[in-house]
């Protein structure tokens, strides 16, 4: 649920250092903003006005009639903000959380931030960040209510980051009471905004009928939202995969059932690329290509999916896509043994030993030893 808070900072504090720039140069004399910055450094170191070392600080900050020094424009920044300069407080927190110009420090940070926060106009990257710092123990002792309570100031901002994080923590009862209703809520404020993790998470609600009514058509619509923006995970696509190939929210639609199994597939889903191999060696959605159907349930298998393990050795029994080979039909077949129950491990290990009775003892030997020495490749 955490959101890359390197990035969000990234992108927010340009926000921040307009806005920062704005409250300087409202409360500054219109005189003084046209003198130069030697006159400017002046004024800072002897006049002590907190509003002139904001100033000073900004020009450090930006490069404007000096060159970009972040290290001074913390400087100055300090010298204004401990006097209760309020518009450099964001800035300064957001300094200490990067490491910009200052050595990084979250407790440094967490002070100035909390400071930003007690003004009036304080903005949602302050509640968010805030929220960022209890709910992983930066700066603070980790307290995940306290987290979902500057979660909640930022969400009523609209930030989309803090609706997203405070519907996970509505949908977990982390930190607030578990409310599934509350959670879609959040998700939906944030999906609305284009936010993809909501997106994506509000999509599973509607499937599950999680705090709504389940809805495969909202649910597919979310998902493909998510996906057609870049913002979607293997499980995501996978489900697209799903969904047109059942017809559930969707027409049916074998071509693009492919399609998106195949986006899930690349991300390494297993299941995806079993799924693939099947319409593969059927022909559904696309051409007949069993090379392609044994290339697919080798990646599957070796993530130890039991079912593509099942297809493979049949393949190298049945000599189709592959060069038949009784020995990795026979390792592929006994593999899947370890992971089927019942009837249908009876069922494939009747077929491994099928095998065997065409095979040496020395094959077998060497089948044996192949599955003995097998370790699972996650993730290809």
């Amino acid at each position: 649920m955490k959101m890359n808070i390197v990035a969000v900072i990234r992108l927010l504090s340009i926000a921040i250092l307009i806005l920062g720039l704005t409250g300087c140069s409202s409360r500054s004399d219109r005189s003084a903003e046209n003198r130069t910055t030697e006159d400017g450094n002046k004024t800072a170191k002897q006049q002590g006005d907190a509003v002139s070392q904001a100033n000073l600080g900004m020009k450090y900050f930006r490069g404007e009639g000096v060159a970009q020094n972040y290290a001074e424009a913390a400087k100055y920044f300090r010298k204004a903000a401990e006097p209760g300069e309020p518009s450099v407080l964001t800035l300064l927190g957001l300094m200490y959380l990067k490491g910009q110009g200052v050595p990084q420090d979250y407790v440094e940070a967490a002070k100035w931030l909390r400071k930003a926060a007690d003004q009036s106009d304080a903005d949602a990257v302050v509640f968010f960040n805030l929220g960022q710092m209890y709910d992983n123990g930066e700066g603070v002792a980790q307290d995940r209510a306290e987290a979902a309570k500057w979660y909640r100031k930022a969400a009523d901002k609209g930030d989309a980051d803090a609706q997203f994080n405070l519907g996970m923590m509505r949908a977990k009862g982390d930190g607030v009471a578990q409310d599934y209703t509350e959670a879609v809520k959040w998700f939906r404020k944030a999906a609305e905004q284009g936010a993809t993790g909501a997106q994506s998470v509000l999509g599973m609600m509607y499937l599950r009928g999680e705090g709504v009514v389940q809805d495969y058509a909202e649910a597919a619509k979310l998902f493909r939202s998510a996906a057609d923006r870049g913002g979607a995970d293997a499980t995501i696509l996978f489900n697209l995969g799903q969904m047109y190939y059942h017809g559930a929210g969707v027409a049916q639609n074998y071509a693009e059932a492919a399609k998106w199994y195949r986006k899930a597939a690349e991300k390494g889903s297993a299941e995806a690329q079993f799924n693939l191999g099947v319409m593969y060696a059927k022909g559904e959605g696309v051409r007949r290509d069993y090379a392609e159907a044994a290339r697919l349930y080798r990646k599957a298998a070796e993530q130890g999916d039991p079912d593509a393990q099942v297809n493979l050795g049949k393949m190298y029994y049945d000599g189709a896509g592959v060069t038949r080979d009784y020995i990795q039909s026979y390792m592929w077949f006994n593999l899947s043994t370890g992971s089927l129950k019942d009837r249908k491990r009876d069922a494939i290990a009747a077929l491994r030993d099928t095998v065997a009775s065409k095979m040496t003892p020395q094959q077998i030997a060497e089948a044996q030893r192949l599955s003995k020495g097998w370790k699972p490749k996650p993730g290809i």
